[in-house]
């Protein structure tokens, strides 16, 4: 779908819930068909594919969130995130005290996002460290053995908005994305 129409239909959304809201009857407060599960978690995988680098987002001593871009592995088939990193980062730092992250991602192109809400944990097993890695990180992790590590977030939740998909908000008044939960 052309940029133009999906930011004509985000607007005619947007619209649509402002009018609800303010109690006008004959506002088209329509929202798209339901996608089922696995529509959705296909939809999800295609815009992490396509977004690459994703914004990390932890939460720091003060209980501040802090958000930085990563560049993530693809995401296992249960949706499991891999993230390469310096072992003295922050965000290191910030999983051991709190697991609670997010990972958002964003295709540009189509104008679609993916928000995955998880638990992470920081990974020092060598197999785990030599499987996912990218011969491009080299220069940055000299020693790879003392200088390299990953935090693994597990999924509990995400959610997402992909109009070219057909997949937009459950609630146009409150803009509520449809969302799938992990066991």
């Amino acid at each position: 779908m052309p940029q133009e129409v999906t930011v004509k239909l985000f607007r005619t959304a947007v619209v649509a819930g402002a009018l609800a809201l303010a109690g006008i009857s004959n506002a088209p407060a329509q929202t798209p068909p339901a996608k089922s599960r696995a529509e959705l978690l296909t939809a999800a995988r295609a815009i992490m594919d396509s977004a690459r680098f994703a914004s990390f987002v932890t939460v720091d001593e003060q209980g501040q969130p802090q958000s930085r871009i990563v560049d993530p592995f693809a995401a296992d088939s249960d949706f499991t995130i891999w993230i390469g990193t310096n072992p003295r980062s922050r965000k290191v730092a910030q999983v051991q005290k709190s697991s609670r992250v997010a990972l958002s991602y964003f295709d540009q192109a189509r104008l679609r996002y993916v928000t995955l809400l998880g638990r992470a944990e920081v990974v020092t097993d060598d197999e785990a460290k030599r499987k996912y890695f990218k011969p491009e990180w080299a220069a940055f992790y000299p020693d790879r053995a003392r200088d390299y590590v990953l935090v693994r977030v597990r999924p509990e939740r995400l959610e997402l908005i992909s109009e070219s998909d057909g997949i937009g908000f459950t609630d146009v008044v409150t803009w509520r994305p449809p969302a799938v939960t992990f066991d």
